[in-house]
């Protein structure tokens, strides 16, 4: 089983045809999974479909 890292992923997401910036601490394997993982936890939280989201970046955080 791969080991989680953490990674930190900004962007923005729309609401009501505004756009807020966000910052998470997302865990996951790789980065992919990290922007799919951020995709799923504002979707959620937020009620947005994946056109609503954006991910301009993504860094790992624990030395890597």
């Amino acid at each position: 089983m791969m080991e989680n890292r953490q990674f930190e992923v900004k962007g923005t997401f729309s609401i009501g045809g505004e756009w807020h910036p966000y910052t998470k601490i997302i865990e996951a394997p790789n980065e992919t999974q990290a922007q799919e993982r951020t995709f799923a936890v504002i979707g959620s939280k937020h009620r947005l479909k994946r056109r609503y989201i954006t991910v301009n970046a993504i860094k790992a955080l624990n030395g890597e």
